[in-house]
């Protein structure tokens, strides 16, 4: 349902995931309702961004009463689409990729990778961490036969666009990007950059004003 609130700040839409688990954390401990006050301290965000990100969504809480956990719990499912899986594909397991495998988004049960490319893998697969490993040459192929929708793509510089451009003549929908390159992709895919250099470089220059 994330296509029907594309109309919100992109900030905003990026918070969404994280209310969702903040969420749960306070269902789980039995909590029954919260206030954005309560969310804020939690959170550490600022309780009028999350009034002003709430007030984008829609009337979620009442005046004097806060928000009802389940009730927000059932929106945010229904927003994020926590009831439909999204088949992702992994292309590049190196050092950061192989930690994706590992790893495999064992708290989102609606996330998995489920199929991965490596140019030392045979192209008959091997497994790895206990997810199909390819040869980057039957990309196209085992992407159509494992119906992937999101692409995560750590592979060397060098390759990014080279990989790109294949991944466009098939049906993803993103690609989260993990190389410092800028990627470019038709409209009907979209991209969300990752770079950690830069995300390093942005925490010590915010260290250092402080």
């Amino acid at each position: 349902m994330l296509h029907e609130t594309s109309k919100i700040p992109q900030a905003t839409t990026k918070r969404l995931p994280l209310y969702y688990r903040f969420l749960q954390n306070f269902a789980n401990a039995g909590q029954k309702r919260i206030s954005s006050q309560e969310l804020s301290e939690a959170m550490k965000i600022d309780s009028a961004t999350i009034r002003r990100d709430f007030s984008h969504l829609g009337a979620l809480g009442k005046k004097g009463y806060g928000y009802d956990v389940q009730e927000l719990l059932l929106f945010f499912r229904k927003t994020l689409d926590q009831d439909e899986a999204t088949n992702v594909a992994l292309i590049g397991v190196g050092g950061l990729g192989g930690a994706f495998l590992k790893y495999n988004f064992h708290r989102n049960h609606n996330t998995k990778i489920i199929v991965a490319f490596d140019s030392n893998s045979p192209l008959e697969g091997e497994k790895i961490n206990d997810i199909d490993t390819y040869h980057p040459d039957k990309i196209e192929e085992k992407i159509k036969e494992y119906g992937v929708e999101l692409v995560i793509l750590t592979v060397p510089s060098r390759s990014a666009q080279e990989v790109t451009d294949r991944l466009a003549k098939t049906d993803i929908k993103g690609i989260l990007n993990f190389t410092p390159v800028r990627i470019s992709v038709p409209d009907h895919i979209r991209v969300q950059t990752i770079d950690l250099s830069v995300e390093l470089q942005t925490l010590i220059y915010q260290i250092k004003q402080q």
